[in-house]
């Protein structure tokens, strides 16, 4: 269809193929590391199917706050167990890390999996004291965008939050209309504006920057200054990254992107 291009990240990725089992086998590592030392909760039920399950990663002494990652590919695939050792930097600098998985279209629609993503971070907030950091990348992006618009999280949930990252987000859903994947993402024009960040605002007062890779294709570079200009938020364009690393500094406790995230 007229958009497939545009929003086709992995055909403009050298070594594409390369980056999900490279994911996993770093995922994996990182969670039988934290397992061995007692550090690690895994499957934690938080909703009703077998995919609303969450994994919460913990520091060594007790936590400064919470970040949550809510990972993207499309609101179709993926779950959390790809993404784990993004948690890295977070963790190193004393923040407990939680990933939840979620319901994929079209077995549900991205509303739901909206109202799932606030049920997770209702969830493990009530594990997890302190200050709430979000970030989600791609469609994650769009999901953490999400809880920062008032009456999405519970009150007393939101009023925790210490900042919201959207990284590559897809903010304004409506193109996705004129792509092959609406078959599966089952969008008509009401439910991509009912779901598009950049029709809304975010609460007052929650701090929010928006990222991108500077190497990204032009369709998520247009994603996420329009979700900047419609909230007024910064905008980070991280040079010579695209689409699959620019999320590699969330593993790095020294990274911009982990300091601004945890302040």
């Amino acid at each position: 269809m007229e958009l497939d291009d545009a929003y086709a990240n992995a055909a403009h990725i050298a070594g594409a193929e390369d980056y999900p089992p490279r994911w996993a086998r770093d995922a994996a590592a990182f969670r039988e590391g934290l397992l061995e030392q007692g550090l690690a909760d895994l499957d934690i039920v938080y909703g009703d199917s077998p995919r609303q399950r969450l994994d919460l990663f913990l520091p060594g002494a007790a936590p400064r706050g919470l970040m949550v990652f809510v990972h993207g590919g499309y609101w179709l695939r993926f779950d959390k167990s790809t993404w784990s050792h993004l948690g890295g930097g977070a963790l190193n600098r004393g923040w407990a890390v939680a990933m939840p998985s979620y319901d994929l279209c079209p077995d549900v629609a991205i509303a739901d999996i909206t109202r799932q993503i606030a049920r997770a971070v209702a969830a493990v907030a009530g594990m997890v004291a302190g200050p709430i950091a979000l970030s989600g990348h791609s469609a994650g992006g769009h999901l953490v965008a999400r809880m920062a618009v008032p009456s999405v999280l519970p009150e007393r949930v939101a009023a925790r939050l210490s900042h919201v990252m959207p990284i590559s987000p897809v903010a304004d859903l409506r193109p996705l209309l004129k792509t092959s994947m609406n078959a599966q993402l089952r969008l008509d024009q009401a439910a991509a504006e009912v779901e598009s960040p950049v029709l809304m605002q975010p609460a007052p007062g929650v701090p929010i920057s928006v990222w991108v890779g500077g190497d990204e294709r032009p369709a998520f570079l247009d994603q996420a200054r329009w979700l900047a200009e419609a909230w007024t938020v910064p905008r980070v364009v991280v040079p010579k990254r695209h689409h699959f690393d620019v999320i590699d500094a969330l593993a790095a406790p020294e990274s911009d992107m982990v300091a601004r995230l945890t302040g």
